[in-house]
């Protein structure tokens, strides 16, 4: 099981009980007709998974995926000679039934427990209980897609809750709660893929078959979208219906997924884009960062703005949570940089030498100031006190994730980091090491 990419589901947003998704129909007046024939398109590509799913299954067979090797691959060197933008050159959703499309979930034999009536144990699982978290991963298992919802006890149990099969390989998520669906919240998720769309999950949904909204590819067209996989994704929490998005196409984008339309294009960079982050404090500032070994400020796409050089290519980018003029830039070369947006000669505060491999992605603590997490392809996690701008080491930990690919501090549990990688996900309790216990154990919330 490889996991591309994950996002903590914040306490709270979600219902404590999931509804079961209404089923999808092919004759909604309604729609539009291009929009329509996106669904249809996507639908009969998860209805085929289903059925790759449990011929593989039926046959015993037990090798790894190739899709996972190749996103893992494109993670790693983000080859796009390797890519193939055509879908239907990879047998991934043969299910050896014909081109099969299920207008209700009665109807399709591969969907299970549709009528959303659980037994004793199974609704035990499904309910959140107010000391449980929840983690959502992009996966990828024996050549299916998922997204799935995972719930982390207090004991420190961890089970899958519910899961649902999307059609395309996922690069990256992030979540947001702008209330698509009305109300005062929501409660989804924004999955980046290497086909370039972009797509919205309904994370309060079970048996669900379709994003709620699709940005990137329809019905052929390409205006406004990007063109190839889109590895990175930022929800912006003051304007919420806003993401950005970091392509291989070398352009940052600005979403309103409310419209579903792209608001900003910016193509401000020479290579592809792998990074992007809103400014904590100033909610209309954007960095991104690409290969081509430069940070840029896109807060004004029409102006050039400020450039950071890196001299190696950006993997991941982080503001700090408690400074509006701090961030750090974790580089292919295994080196992590901050930078202070005030300085003039626009030159690194701070280098560390962190892993070996590069350092794939970055995570400051939001209740323990200085502290910052970086995952390495080295397959390992490291924990940093930045205090002073004299950065200083503190742990290392390896997660059994293989590759790290991504790693988070829980805004809700805030010495808790999950990391994910090529080999699955683990959460490590941060304060049972003895060295941060010692410096962080009074921070605890």
């Amino acid at each position: 099981m490889m996991i591309a990419a994950f996002s903590w589901i914040p306490k709270g947003a979600s219902k404590a009980m999931p509804d079961a998704a209404e089923s999808p129909s092919m004759e909604e007046e309604i729609m539009d007709d291009e929009i329509q024939n996106s669904q249809v398109t996507h639908a009969k590509s998860v209805a085929k998974s289903f059925g790759k799913h449990a011929c593989t299954k039926s046959k015993g067979a037990s090798s790894s995926s190739t899709d996972a090797d190749d996103v893992v691959k494109f993670l790693k060197e983000l080859d796009m000679d390797n890519y193939d933008e055509e879908d239907g050159e990879i047998e991934l959703f043969s299910s050896g039934q014909g081109d099969l499309y299920y207008p209700s979930n009665e109807m399709d034999p591969y969907l299970k427990d549709t009528d959303g009536d659980y037994d004793s144990e199974d609704l035990d699982d499904m309910i959140i209980r107010p000391t449980d978290l929840l983690i959502l991963c992009a996966t990828i298992k024996r050549k299916v897609n998922y997204l799935e919802v995972y719930v982390y006890e207090e004991s420190g149990n961890m089970y899958l809750r519910h899961d649902m099969i999307i059609s395309k390989a996922p690069l990256c998520t992030a979540w947001l709660d702008c209330p698509l669906k009305g109300g005062e919240k929501g409660n989804f998720v924004a999955i980046g893929s290497m086909d370039s769309s972009i797509e919205i999950w309904d994370l309060d949904l079970v048996n669900e078959v379709l994003p709620c909204v699709q940005l990137g590819r329809i019905a052929g067209q390409t205006s406004d979208y990007h063109t190839d996989p889109v590895i990175d994704l930022a929800w912006n929490k003051e304007f919420r219906n806003i993401v950005a998005s970091a392509s291989a196409d070398k352009k940052v984008k600005v979403w309103d997924v409310a419209t579903g339309k792209c608001k900003v294009t910016m193509e401000h960079h020479e290579e592809k884009v792998k990074a992007v982050a809103w400014n904590h404090y100033a909610p209309e500032v954007l960095l991104s960062g690409s290969s081509d070994g430069t940070v840029k400020d896109g807060r004004d796409p029409s102006h050039s703005g400020l450039k950071w050089s890196t001299k190696a290519g950006v993997e991941s980018l982080a503001w700090d949570p408690h400074s509006e003029h701090s961030f750090v830039a974790s580089l292919g070369d295994g080196t992590v940089k901050g930078f202070d947006i005030r300085a003039s000669d626009l030159s690194p505060s701070f280098i560390i030498h962190a892993h070996d491999g590069e350092v794939s992605s970055i995570s400051y603590n939001i209740h323990a100031p200085n502290l910052l997490a970086t995952g390495s392809e080295d397959e390992s996690v490291k924990l940093w006190d930045l205090s002073n701008n004299q950065p200083s080491w503190i742990a290392t930990n390896t997660p059994n994730a293989g590759e790290v690919f991504s790693v988070s501090f829980s805004a809700d549990c805030s010495f808790l980091l999950a990391a994910c990688g090529s080999e699955g996900i683990n959460v490590w309790d941060t304060l049972s090491d003895t060295g941060v216990s010692r410096r962080y154990g009074s921070s605890r919330p």
